[in-house]
Parts: C-alpha cells; structure tokens; sequence
C-alpha cells in the first residue's frame, strides 16, 4: 500500500466511522436512557434520506430540504413515542423487538407507496462539490470533509448538553434511576419523547448527509442497522463516548479489509466484535 493510498483510506475509513457514530449515537442514546431496543432505527435513516431527495427536488436547496427533513424527522419521533413507544417501558426486549420489526415493516411500505423503488440520488450542493488536494496526485471531495466536520461538531454538541445542561442532568439522572427522577417531581415521560425524538432525528441527519455520497434504495436502512449494533455492542450499550470511539474503529477495519483483504471483508467488523468482546464481554466503555 503506498502512502497516498493509505492517506486517501485513513480519511475515508474516519469519515465513515463519524457517519456510522451519528446513527449509532442515537440507538445507544435510547437504550441506555429509555432501555428501548428501537429495530426500526435504521429505518429512519432511510427515510431521512429520502426526505433529503423528495424537498430537493421541490426547493432545489440541499440546506433547506435538510433542515426541513430534519425537522419532520424530530415530529416522527415524537409521534412514535407518544403513540407505540411509551407502551413498551414496562414490557420486556421481546415485545420492544416485536413492535419495532413491525415498524420496519411499515416504514419499508410507506416508502415503496410514496417514492417507488427506483434508485435515487441527491446531487452533491455546489459550495461543497469542489476536491482539496492531499498529494500531488490525489484529491478529496470538500463534501467528505465537510460531513465528517458535521458529525464532529454534532458529537460536541452532544457531549456539551449531556454533561453541561440541564437537560443533559435529567438524561443522566433518567439513566441512572427514572423512580427517584419521577418522585422529584419531573415528567419523565415527557424527557422520555425528547431523548427519543433527537434519537430518531439524528439518525435521519444521517440519512440527509449521506444521501450526496450514496445511492438511495429501498432497504437501506437494514443493512446500516446492522453495522449501528456492531458499534453499540463493541462500545458498551448505553454508553456515547463508547459508540464514538467503537465507530472509528469499525470505520477504519471495514475501509482497510476492502482493499486489504477484500475476500473477507464483510467478515472483519464482526471479527473484530468478537475479539472485543472476548477481552472486555460489556463492551469498551459499559455504561
């Protein structure tokens, strides 16, 4: 492997372990708050791209088909707590599963009814299209770059208002015993429909940045959720800090092993669960 090439994977395989954190970060983020196994989290990443697709070409604005996907993203949530979610919390992992491989199901209707099932693509905005030069050769698309910024900057604001808000104290103090959170007079419901609506839009912020970088298809949602629980397991269920750093590093297996072991490549991030897991069984940073 010659240096540009390892230069040109080692940013793609960060880039792609941020991406995976954004969508990941909001799966651990409801577990380890409300302890809600949400299948359907993929799902929402589908549909956050599709969103991105479906106002852009009604506004021609990647930024304003953006913000407005994320906006119905963070209704989405609210609705689904309200009306599926708060039944669950005192009902065990099956039922949670159950109900959430159900909302798949619907969501996968929804989408064939609304868009078809065609393949779609969004074009890269015109500010970010331009490539900045890593060698005298090589060359990085700015909006890689500017999506790997934005899971970053979204990452501090995550850990600010967990830890240095508020909000974040509820989230805590929610974690750590919802029966003393709820004699203390706060509605814990309430924080309950706000941990799992940033969920759900996070997931759905996702769905907007990639939808630039990759094709939009049915079932897309499935195959990230699947990668999004091999980040939470290596991480330690529950845990942010854990799912940041077991992102960058599945981000970075998964980049490497295709160009270095392609045969088994799809193997590598589960190989590396595995021998995480045989070392420390609750994950990186256990919450």
């Amino acid at each position: 492997m010659t240096t540009s090439l390892f230069l040109v994977q080692l940013i793609n395989g960060l880039q792609y372990g941020l991406l995976l954190f954004l969508i990941a970060s909001g799966l651990t983020l409801v577990f380890g708050v409300m302890g809600i196994l949400n299948l359907a989290h993929g799902s929402m990443f589908m549909v956050g791209a599709y969103l991105a697709w479906y106002f852009f070409e009604h506004t021609g604005s990647f930024g304003i088909s953006a913000l407005i996907s994320a906006a119905i993203a963070l209704l989405i949530g609210i609705v689904m707590e309200r009306g599926l979610i708060r039944h669950l919390y005192r009902r065990n992992h099956l039922d949670q599963v159950l109900l959430t491989i159900g909302m798949i199901f619907v969501f996968n209707a929804l989408q064939s009814l609304l868009w078809g099932n065609d393949p779609l693509g969004v074009p890269v905005p015109e500010a970010l299209s331009g490539r900045v030069p890593l060698t005298d050769v090589i060359e990085y698309p700015v909006y890689r770059i500017f999506v790997a910024l934005l899971c970053i900057a979204i990452a501090f604001v995550m850990y600010y208002m967990i830890n240095k808000t508020r909000l974040g104290m509820l989230i805590r103090a929610g974690e750590s015993n919802r029966e003393m959170v709820e004699c203390l007079g706060i509605d814990i419901r309430r924080l309950y429909t706000i941990v799992f609506a940033i969920g759900v839009m996070l997931a759905a912020i996702a769905g907007v940045a990639s939808a630039p970088m990759s094709s939009i298809m049915p079932g897309m949602g499935e195959h990230v959720l699947i990668t999004c629980f091999v980040v939470v397991v290596i991480g330690g269920m529950g845990s942010i800090k854990g799912a940041f750093v077991a992102a960058l590093l599945v981000g970075l297996v998964d980049t490497f092993s295709s160009v270095l072991v392609p045969q088994i490549s799809s193997m590598m991030i589960y190989i590396l669960m595995a021998f995480i897991l045989l070392i420390k069984p609750q994950g990186l940073f256990s919450s």
